[in-house]
């Protein structure tokens, strides 16, 4: 078993409380010395109570998700032997209503944009099959009730 940690501090700093008029911004802290600045997102708690410049837990959670399904795929690809020379994906997680009426992140669609190099090219196929093995593999997707769509890539 593993365990993971993560420190998260906030402060009222002498802000009115009971009105909720408090700054939604606070500071999470890792092992290894990372400190990010978080906030609720804009579209749950209006400026200036949250703050837009910071990472809010819903974007927090869709880096997560894509970030495993990332790492995933780089292992994979390799032991396939093929050479990744970059990955970026511009994830989005989507907000709304669930079957019984709860509001979540009910879907994160990832899209990857995979530049491959050296003699060995995977084929369309054979990427679609890294990404399955990639998604199978990922803590977080198997962590999530949500559902994780990998897109084609246009």
């Amino acid at each position: 078993m593993s365990e993971y940690e993560a420190r998260v501090s906030w402060t009222r700093n002498d802000a009115a409380f009971l009105d909720r008029r408090y700054s939604r911004a606070h500071t999470w802290f890792f092992d290894g010395g990372a400190s990010v600045p978080a906030s609720s997102s804009p579209h749950s708690v209006r400026l200036p109570m949250s703050d837009p410049a910071n990472v809010d837990p819903e974007e927090a959670l869709v880096a997560s998700a894509s970030s495993c399904h990332m790492l995933w795929f780089l292992s994979l690809a390799a032991e396939h032997g093929f050479v990744v020379d970059s990955y970026t994906d511009s994830a989005t997680g989507y907000m709304e209503k669930d079957d019984d009426g709860r509001i979540g992140i009910t879907r994160i669609v990832l899209r990857p944009d995979i530049v491959f190099s050296g003699a060995a090219i995977p084929s369309a196929e054979e990427i679609r099959h890294l990404h399955h093995l990639a998604h199978e593999n990922c803590y977080i997707a198997n962590s999530l009730r949500s559902e994780i769509i990998v897109a084609s890539p246009a």
